[in-house]
């Protein structure tokens, strides 16, 4: 377990089952949005998270791996990439994405852990 902001989290991630949608994204400088209601559609390789205000936001897609940390009871979501490095991944496009997996593919593998 380790500490983040005052609450115990799981070190782990996630398991494929969990719903994260609507869990607040803490990039490792602060608050960068919210989990989208398409990252359960995508499986479990990747994310898809609301930056920004509701309606001036974009999606963008993060591999499952910079996730470092879920804290459930406060439904945050703490991953590896500053708030820059989160709004500048790619922009998530629900036609392209889930109609072609090969477009899946590709981007997890241009944009894997960053590490």
């Amino acid at each position: 377990m380790s500490e983040y902001r005052g609450h115990s989290v799981p070190t782990a991630g996630h398991t494929p089952d969990d719903d994260l949608t609507g869990y607040q994204v803490d990039g490792t400088d602060g608050h960068v949005g919210k989990v989208s209601k398409y990252t359960k559609d995508l499986g479990r390789l990747h994310m898809v998270v609301h930056t920004g205000i509701w309606f001036l936001g974009k999606d963008v897609v993060l591999p499952a791996d910079s996730v470092m940390g879920i804290d459930h009871e406060a439904r945050i979501v703490q991953v590896s990439r500053t708030k820059d490095e989160v709004r500048s991944a790619p922009v998530f496009d629900v036609d392209r994405f889930l109609g072609d997996p090969r477009h899946r593919d590709q981007l997890g593998g241009r944009h894997g852990s960053g590490h």
